[in-house]
């Protein structure tokens, strides 16, 4: 028997976790749970049941670690530290200024559960966090950037879906080559918010709407647009579900630093992603760390843990001899 995951939310996320179940052969669905009616839910595999959320005590000895494919704005906030007393949880809060505090409500619930609870995984936070340390810790003379895309940000298109007028939109968050270029070449540029992206906007208008309108709502849209340099679309919904259906992300992580004496070395590691489904990748991660999650949990750990509580071996499939003798 293999780890037994149960998945709470059944949207792009959980549908991207109970795909990595699959590919992972010391992982097992348990069992499914959502908000919506259990019967009008249909999964992938074969012969595992969907239940109501308000059922999930109901199945506490049937799960392992429990992954909460919930959104950072208003679900994992209560529903991380809500389960993380009864499961081992996982979760992808990515929130970054309020991640301090969702760990210390995490940390106190899984402790009185004597519970594992890992949160903010996937690849920012996550994997970027992960190569920002290592980099730092390397490279302690040097500056850290971060850039995302080019990709599908959600909140974003949902933004613009809100906007009166607009039937359906896609945003994608762009890196500024030249910011980039520079980056790379070791210039430590200080960088605007504005110089380090672009966002470029496709969006399916009604008939009689007025498409001025809509553009000018969108470019001066605080926390949104109104600090980046963006460009607006229209397009039909054909064009929008035949050239923009799928979810794309990815971005780079980059650390310029120096050595020597005098600092006159000059050395640039960069770890990069480019991936074709956004929640898919996620997903992936998720997957790892339940499985570090259920072995630090095994040992005896409790408490909530972010991805520089974890040692690697924790993450992988594998004996440490095939480790040191395929990896090292």
């Amino acid at each position: 028997m293999g780890i037994r995951i149960g998945i709470l939310g059944y949207g792009n996320l959980g549908r991207g976790v109970e795909c990595a179940i699959k590919q992972n052969d010391d992982t097992e669905l348990s069992c499914v749970f959502t908000r919506r009616d259990p019967a009008s839910v249909r999964i992938l595999t074969d012969g595992v049941n969907v239940y109501s959320t308000n059922d999930i005590l109901k199945h506490k000895d049937e799960i392992d670690v429990l992954i909460i494919c919930g959104g950072s704005a208003t679900d994992l906030p209560t529903m991380t530290p809500e389960y993380a007393k009864d499961f081992n949880v996982i979760d992808s809060f990515d929130t970054h200024a309020k991640i301090p505090e969702h760990f210390a409500n995490v940390d106190a619930a899984a402790r009185e559960g004597n519970h594992i609870a890992m949160i903010s995984l996937g690849w920012d936070p996550g994997m970027f966090s992960l190569n920002r340390a290592y980099a730092n810790a390397i490279l302690p003379e040097g500056k850290d950037y971060t850039f995302w895309g080019k990709g599908v940000s959600q909140g974003h298109s949902d933004a613009i879906r809100r906007i009166d007028g607009v039937l359906d939109a896609r945003q994608y968050t762009i890196p500024v080559k030249s910011a980039v270029d520079a980056v790379r070449n070791g210039d430590n540029p200080e960088l605007t918010t504005r110089q380090k992206h672009t966002r470029e906007c496709f969006v399916v208008a009604a008939e009689d709407a007025d498409r001025a309108k809509i553009e000018r709502e969108i470019v001066t849209m605080p926390n949104y647009f109104a600090d980046y340099d963006t460009t607006v679309h229209f397009i039909s919904q054909e064009e929008l579900d035949r050239d923009h259906k799928g979810i794309p992300h990815g971005g780079m992580v980059i650390r310029s630093g120096v050595t020597g004496w005098n600092k006159e070395n000059k050395h640039i590691i960069e770890y990069k992603l480019t991936l074709d489904s956004n929640p898919e990748f996620t997903s992936s991660v998720l997957i790892a760390y339940a499985r570090a999650a259920y072995r630090m949990n095994k040992e005896g750990m409790c408490g909530c843990k972010t991805v520089f509580d974890v040692p690697v071996a924790y993450l992988l499939n594998m004996s440490g001899e095939d480790m040191r003798a395929h990896l090292l």
